[in-house]
């Protein structure tokens, strides 16, 4: 029974944690876009230059020497 007079207290604080945590971040605006999430995710706008594929009748450019690292040295 004693336990319960540590527990109780504790979880409360905890709860009291979570909800904080939630109302800062509804004022920090973190649900005002939830659409532009979802349409992110559909464009390829953020891949390199080098992976994307050239026009048609443009000459492709060699990648640049590697700088070394894990897999460019033997």
């Amino acid at each position: 029974m004693s336990v319960l007079l540590v527990l109780i207290p504790i979880a409360l604080f905890l709860g009291a944690l979570g909800l904080a945590g939630f109302l800062w971040s509804l004022r920090a605006g973190q649900y005002e876009d939830l659409d532009g999430a979802a349409g992110r995710i559909l464009l390829d706008d953020d891949l390199p230059e080098s992976d994307q594929r050239p026009a048609a009748g443009v000459e492709p450019t060699t990648p640049p020497a590697s700088t070394g690292g894990r897999h460019g040295q033997r």
